[in-house]
């Protein structure tokens, strides 16, 4: 089955403006009523890194749980910690990079560091019944001119398996990935590792989206993240943020394949109209 996901949490962590805790917390509440099969809602890091995701811990206890997961990110073992103490959590979702340049931008970490993080996370999540989703970020090149091949991805792959890692998103933060690409690095990690659940996180702009969701869907994924809007991009990858997969354009792709879908379109409506305000807003 085709499985959406969509991240807010990756569409607001860049934005300039703080979206108020009680706007976040209704707009996160109609997105659970849309049918997504997870929420990437937000994340437990240092508020001095991402100021708007200060508030997620405030947010976890307004929000209205139903059958749609819900993930946060983290960036080391306290952010984790933190996370698995709120039971309507899900998934906890770590990004582990193999440009090591990014990885110290972005979690303060060397490779080897960030390697046992990910170890310290997954015995975490394993003691508290979450999940561990590994996103690999700079999955597809990075523009630090860092080393990039499959047989990296390799490398770093056999190291995690053994320690219970079962959930993997290939991540392109920076948009640069080609549908040949996507199609390359998909086929070689569900080839690879069987046992893993592989999804992807693309980054693109807007007359993109279509070419690298038809090739990752072509090369067998079956696991999307997306935002609304197509807003989004880290603010540890470069200067210029590459927004998200439109998730309004998966839905209509999804939609015209032959598998099964449970999207609310009037909730979508609705969701579309208010991150059009709330992403858009300069003073609140």
């Amino acid at each position: 089955m085709l499985r959406l996901i969509e991240c807010p949490r990756d569409a607001m962590q860049g934005l300039k403006h703080f979206i108020p805790t009680e706007k976040k917390i209704k707009f996160l509440n109609l997105l659970l009523d849309i049918g997504f099969d997870t929420l990437d809602f937000g994340s437990f890091v240092s508020p001095k890194a991402i100021p708007q995701m200060a508030d997620t811990a405030d947010i976890v206890p307004h929000l209205i749980k139903n059958n749609t997961k819900l993930l946060a990110i983290v960036a080391n073992y306290k952010g984790a910690f933190q996370a698995s103490q709120f039971d309507k959590i899900d998934l906890i979702g770590f990004p582990f990079s193999i440009s090591e340049t990014f990885q110290i931008r972005n979690t303060h970490a060397t490779l080897n560091e960030a390697f046992e993080r990910v170890a310290e996370i997954q015995n975490l999540c394993e003691e508290s019944g979450k999940n561990l989703v590994l996103y690999l970020s700079m999955g597809f090149g990075n523009p630090y001119n860092d080393p990039w091949s499959v047989d990296i991805i390799d490398y770093w792959l056999s190291r995690m398996l053994p320690l219970g890692i079962s959930s993997l998103q290939l991540s392109d933060t920076i948009g640069i990935a080609s549908p040949e690409k996507i199609t390359e690095v998909f086929e070689f990690t569900s080839n690879q590792f069987p046992t893993l659940d592989i999804g992807v996180h693309l980054h693109t702009r807007p007359e993109d989206w279509l070419g690298k969701m038809d090739a990752a869907y072509k090369a067998g994924c079956r696991k999307f993240d997306g935002a609304l809007l197509g807003f989004g991009g880290c603010p540890m990858a470069k200067d210029d943020l590459v927004g998200n997969m439109p998730m309004e354009n998966m839905i209509k792709y999804v939609e015209g394949l032959n598998e099964p879908t449970q999207y609310d379109s009037d909730k979508l409506k609705e969701a579309l109209e208010m991150a059009n305000r709330l992403y858009h807003e300069t003073t609140v």
